[in-house]
């Protein structure tokens, strides 16, 4: 009898109708991982549902379920069956029924909460080296009261899982199936190991429930494949030096395709993919989809995963900050020319058709300002701007620092800052334009101030969240405290002088932060409206607030 080995992950949910209509027809996916081939389904309390014959990868077998019959601005609850025998929710289950709620607001209101950079939690009854998970506060909280307000989506940052970084328990799984003398060593070699720290991470009871009730959008970081994943061009050629890295990266897009992407897309772009197709029609789809993660491995321009999300008034574009980068060092880009026009068709598409833009891109655009400084100068020196000494300086300096955030791609920094002042001037300029990040494993605020002209109409800030839990080492915060100093300033200036970089377009300050702790950050979109809150995760599975302001007050 065929079983659930994880999920369900409720992925994609139609977003609420710019024009509110009851009777509107909306559909949402489940994602599940089953363990024997199967047909899946899902049943709906009011009748609604969808089914699908799982697929096999390297001997795992997965189905993304669509769901249509459903009616926008309601909620249902539902159940999981493989073969006809319910799986989901278990029969011993402490949590409220998993539902698809699909908000429908008069105003296009929308909650979002997001974050970045999660290690798995640890088993009840053991200690947390890193303190208490923001996602466990999330989920108690919504099982204590699932009436109360909740997020209509959860958008997970980057660092969903941590291939370079494992636990001791996975380690040990290692240890036991390959040894560790050999590299990796004690990291993620192959599709196989990639596939336990998704069960160790969503195979978390309280997380396992959260997914199966909020519906998340995701896009990889470094740490789902490895730190500092495409740094440059000398850090690629030394890691396609190496006898492992080509399995490790292949396994990681693979895996990332069938575990996080997948659930990005619509019913209509799942049905419209070919390579969902194809992988579907096969007894084994694994050689259809290594054949795309060699492909996008030698060719990265020739896959986009990057995409857009409508909800109502409010447009959230995921960038791809990771694997789109151009690296040769005089034609860095944070994202190829394809992407980068991709990123611009849709910020300007339908001109005055959304009031809120959302960007997320794992990667923070706007850094404390001696650390965005320090990365100009750095990405100077690597393309030869102080001769060839300095540039060898530069790369040891770039790798060990990780200095490869927006700012260590110049032209994509300002390109950005050009963007986001064009998408927020004129009569049909949304209310906000926001860039959600994670990454840096602290959170903050900021404004930035366009250097000529009187700047966009639109409010602009940088919000940043990270990490879900995770840590970070005293002087690391000290040093990003600092980064907003005045004194700091004055040596990030000393430094672009020295670098003979140009000045950016933007300066910018700090309205609030930095904060430190397992965190995630929450946006309420009212109408023309934007509401931010930050909260920690505290002890007993809690979440407190630390800070909420108005971004956009109402009405304007």
């Amino acid at each position: 009898m065929a079983g659930l080995r994880l999920g369900p992950l409720l992925r994609y949910v139609d977003g609420p109708p710019s024009v509110p209509d009851p009777s509107a027809a909306s559909s949402a996916t489940v994602w599940i991982e089953a363990t024997r081939p199967c047909a899946a389904e899902v049943r709906c309390a009011d009748g609604a549902g969808g089914t699908a014959r799982t697929f096999q990868v390297a001997g795992h077998h997965y189905a993304l379920i669509p769901v249509t019959g459903l009616t926008a601005g309601t909620e249902t609850a539902y159940e999981v069956f493989l073969d006809g025998t319910r799986v989901w929710p278990p029969p011993d289950s402490r949590f409220p029924p998993s539902v698809i709620r699909l908000p429908m607001d008069e105003e296009g209101g929308l909650r979002v909460s997001f974050g970045s950079c999660r290690w798995a939690a640890p088993p009840a009854g053991e200690s947390d080296p890193v303190g208490p998970d923001a996602l466990h506060g999330l989920a108690a909280r919504i099982a204590a009261d699932p009436a109360a307000a909740r997020p209509d989506v959860l958008l997970l940052l980057g660092d969903q899982v941590y291939a370079d970084e494992v636990s001791d328990a996975t380690r040990e799984r290692i240890r036991a199936r390959r040894g560790l003398a050999d590299p990796p060593g004690a990291e993620v070699a192959d599709f196989e190991e990639y596939t336990w720290l998704y069960d160790e991470s969503w195979g978390d009871p309280e997380v396992r429930w959260l997914l199966s009730t909020v519906p998340t959008c995701m896009v990889f970081d470094d740490h789902d494949v490895i730190d500092d994943w495409n740094t440059s061009a000398a850090w690629l050629a030394d890691m396609r030096a190496t006898p492992w890295w080509r399995e490790r990266i292949l396994s990681g897009l693979m895996s990332y395709w069938v575990y996080q992407h997948l659930g990005n897309l619509s019913p209509a772009e799942l049905a419209a993919d070919p390579l969902h197709t194809a992988v579907c029609a096969q007894p084994d789809g694994t050689d259809a989809l290594r054949a795309f993660a060699c492909r996008a491995d030698a060719d990265p321009a020739s896959v986009r995963w990057s995409y857009r999300r409508d909800f109502g008034r409010t447009r959230l574009l995921m960038v791809d900050s990771r694997a789109a980068r151009v690296l040769a060092e005089d034609g860095r880009a944070m994202l190829d020319p394809d992407e980068a026009a991709w990123l611009r068709d849709q910020v300007l598409d339908g001109p005055g058709s959304y009031d809120h833009l959302l960007i997320g891109t794992s990667l923070p655009w706007l850094l404390p300002p001696l650390v965005h400084d320090a990365e100009a100068w750095n990405a100077a020196l690597c393309r030869g701007e102080r001769g060839a000494r300095w540039a060898r300086f530069g790369e040891k300096l770039r790798r060990a620092a990780d200095l490869e955030h927006w700012a260590a791609f110049p032209g994509s920094f300002a390109a950005l800052a050009g963007l986001l002042a064009e998408a927020g001037t004129g009569p049909a300029a949304p209310a906000s334009v926001l860039v959600l990040s994670g990454d840096v494993h602290h959170a903050y605020v900021a404004e930035p101030r366009w250097r000529e002209g009187p700047g966009p109409d639109a409010r602009v800030l940088q919000l940043t969240c990270s990490p879900v839990h995770n840590s970070i080492p005293l002087s690391i915060r000290v040093g990003f405290r600092f980064g907003w100093s005045t004194v700091a300033r004055a040596v990030g200036r000393r430094l672009a002088r020295h670098g003979r970089c140009a000045p950016a377009p933007v300066d910018w300050r700090k309205l609030g932060g930095p904060w430190f702790g397992n965190q995630l950050m929450s946006l309420e979109l009212r109408g023309r409206s934007a509401r931010l809150r930050l909260e920690q995760a505290r002890g007993n599975d809690v979440l407190t607030t630390v800070t909420e302001s108005d971004l956009v007050p109402g009405g304007s």
